[in-house]
């Protein structure tokens, strides 16, 4: 049977050539456009390098602090001293890796300007995150307690600074200051916030954390635990460590802060409320979105279809009088529709590998590399099926309330 629908789809196809094009651009386009997205997704929330612990690390990228009487409120990153006491000493996490957010600093090649970011960190920043050193090695605990000028910096600054020469052992000067470089690492695309930077140096050189004993400031941690079982006891001793976090002025009397998974510590940022992850909010927004993306073409190839399955009334008419079912006809539209929609997503899929290549080799956001692996290609599949379905039960429903004598008299 699915043999006979499939012959009948292709005959249908080479027989309405302009209507096919037209069928088959939307589908393709809009499913190229789909999968592009969803792979940049991916790239956001999945594991990659140097990140690629998530399985097992938690997140903790920022505090709230709220005058519940004034309705005022702060949020933001944390200061090294409240993370390196209130974090670092918890007991359930194998590793707590603390770094800054990235700043922007100036240096010189040969007179000329250069901006790269740095990032302070901690030793154990170099244990949780798995980078790819192409030079020597990171800078130790005990460099770090000395406060050595000592720098990990990424293979495109060893490229602009140093070029093609061995940078390990030599000196790298940023905003006056001369850092040795211990190692050189596989850069990092700046999408990844928690791993990214271009120079990567101990945090006891910082000068604006400098005396700050308060919650606030501009770092971040990683909190690694030692299996997935201890993630949620890591989340609870977290929130009996907060508190007892005491506040120490009048302008606040509540703190609110989590130790999330990757993606949820992004959309309690963005869209959490109270004790809210906003990872609800974040399904629903992305929903919505793919939705009415999709509901135009949607639309466009519902009122095709009407015009193509109008036209073969009288084949319609001719089934019903030789004892075809309604049901027997709506089933073999929409096996049609899928089958056009089908290959609309093949052509979609190989347009969407095309567009990547261009992406990844123009380098819009440096080093990020996408990829359609067998997730992209799971929800393309379903984006299919949906779209197949949307487009063609209304015309395959119309098409079964014809009656015989109204199909024929149609031709």
């Amino acid at each position: 049977m699915l043999k006979n629908y499939f012959k009948i789809a292709i005959a249908v196809l080479k027989r309405r050539k302009f209507f096919t094009f037209i069928s088959l651009f939307g589908i393709s386009f809009t499913l190229t456009i789909l999968i592009v997205l969803t792979a940049f997704l991916d790239h956001l929330i999945n594991p990659q390098y140097p990140d690629t612990k998530r399985g097992r690390s938690l997140y903790l990228n920022t505090t709230t602090r709220i005058h519940t009487k004034h309705q005022s409120y702060s949020n933001g990153p944390m200061s090294f001293y409240f993370l390196n006491k209130y974090v670092h000493s918890m007991k359930t996490p194998e590793k707590v890796a603390i770094a800054s957010i990235f700043l922007p600093t100036n240096t010189y090649v040969n007179n000329k300007k250069m901006v790269i970011d740095m990032k302070y960190t901690n030793a154990e920043f170099w244990d949780v995150q798995e980078f790819e050193f192409l030079e020597g090695r990171p800078y130790t605990a005990q460099e770090i307690a000395n406060r050595d000028h000592v720098a990990v910096i990424t293979e495109e600054t060893k490229r602009e600074y140093f070029g093609e020469e061995t940078a390990a052992g030599k000196y790298i000067e940023a905003d006056n200051v001369k850092y040795r470089v211990t190692g050189v690492v596989k850069s990092v695309p700046i999408t990844l916030l928690f791993s990214y930077g271009n120079m990567y140096v101990p945090y006891t050189l910082s000068k604006t954390e400098i005396g700050n004993t308060g919650i606030g400031g501009s770092y971040t941690a990683i909190i690694l635990a030692r299996s997935k079982a201890d993630m949620s006891k890591i989340q609870e001793e977290y929130q009996q460590v907060i508190a007892r976090v005491p506040l120490p002025d009048n302008e606040y009397d509540k703190l609110l802060s989590y130790v999330d998974p990757y993606l949820t510590s992004f959309t309690r940022t963005l869209f959490g409320k109270d004790e809210s992850s906003g990872v609800g909010t974040f399904i629903l927004i992305i929903s919505i979105f793919a939705l009415f993306f999709m509901l135009l073409p949607t639309l466009n190839l519902i009122n095709i279809n009407i015009s193509r399955i109008m036209e073969r009334s009288s084949e319609i008419g001719v089934r019903k009088a030789f004892g075809a079912s309604s049901r027997t006809l709506v089933y073999q539209f929409i096996i049609e529709n899928i089958i056009l929609t089908l290959i609309g997503g093949i052509l979609g899929v190989v347009f969407s590998a095309i567009i990547i290549a261009i992406i990844n080799n123009s380098q819009m956001l440096p080093h990020l590399y996408l990829t359609i692996n067998f997730t992209v290609l799971a929800w393309a599949l379903l984006a299919c099926l949906v779209f197949g379905l949307f487009s063609g039960v209304y015309p395959a429903w119309r098409m079964s309330r014809l009656q015989v004598v109204t199909a024929l008299k149609a031709q």
